[in-house]
């Protein structure tokens, strides 16, 4: 899943697919690169300047109806918790609705239910978007994000979303800490034994930044060590800025893993 980025205060690309041929620019490169699904978000996750529907709209609804057009094969995403844009871009053409902060809008996983498209449910803390967490504490920060993506899932296929076109997300750095979301990568294997695919979303994150003493920009060998992780413990699909890295890292680990089967198999 390549991150398409239609913000101008993205905390990685600082804005440098803001421009519409930009952003369509960076589409191809993507799935040049090896991107099945690409993710395109109206609104920087973080904390910054306010965006209206009506702005996130005019930012993603024509990117889709444009990569439709002219990528008909790959899977598009659109990250947004609010239902009416999530109306708007499936009707223009997308395929998945990335609700990256679990669920704020009850009626999004209505509008994937009545467009027949597929839904992400994450766990962000119970933080309203765009806010970051103060002091965040679980029990068992595993066991909450089972719970509650879990739960969002069920929901989800009980309104009419179907079953297999559900991922859940434990959403590294939402609502939590950097422990919180080594935790999460240490235990991953637990959200992958709930029967649900499991999306990653650790590019480039703080929880990486924060571990290795490291900038942003510095931050690509700690984020392909998290996928080999994550993959090796059951996730399918892994959003990410560098495709071709993640790219060449995955399938090298997928080859290992089939070298094991077979070995095993004698």
């Amino acid at each position: 899943m390549a991150v398409i980025n239609r913000t101008p205060d993205s905390f990685f690309d600082r804005g440098a697919t803001y421009g519409f041929d930009a952003a369509l620019t960076a589409v191809d490169t993507a799935v040049t690169e090896g991107a099945d699904i690409i993710d395109i978000g109206g609104v920087k996750a973080g904390p910054g300047a306010e965006v209206d529907v009506r702005e996130e709209l005019r930012r993603v609804v024509d990117l889709v109806v444009a990569v439709r057009e002219r990528h008909p094969e790959v899977v598009i995403s659109v990250d947004t918790w609010r239902a009416e844009v999530g109306e708007a871009v499936a009707e223009a053409g997308a395929d998945l609705l990335n609700d990256t902060w679990g669920g704020v809008d009850p009626r999004l996983a209505e509008v994937a239910a009545a467009h027949g498209i597929g839904l992400v449910c994450a766990h962000a803390g119970g933080l309203d978007p765009r806010t970051r967490p103060h002091r965040a504490g679980y029990e068992d920060v595993v066991a909450d994000v089972i719970r509650y993506v879990t739960a969002e899932a069920e929901r989800a296929v009980s309104l009419g979303v179907r079953r297999d076109a559900i991922l859940i997300d434990p959403a590294h750095d939402f609502g939590k800490n950097t422990w919180h979301s080594l935790e999460i990568t240490r235990r991953l294997g637990e959200l992958s034994a709930t029967g649900w695919p499991v999306l990653v979303a650790v590019s480039n994150k703080d929880f990486i930044g924060e571990t290795l003493g490291e900038p942003v920009e510095k931050r690509g060998v700690g984020t392909m060590a998290v996928l080999g992780v994550s993959a090796w413990l059951g996730a399918r699909v892994f959003r990410v800025h560098d495709v071709a890295a993640a790219r060449q890292a995955l399938d090298s680990l997928a080859g290992q893993r089939a070298a094991d089967s077979r070995c095993r198999a004698r």
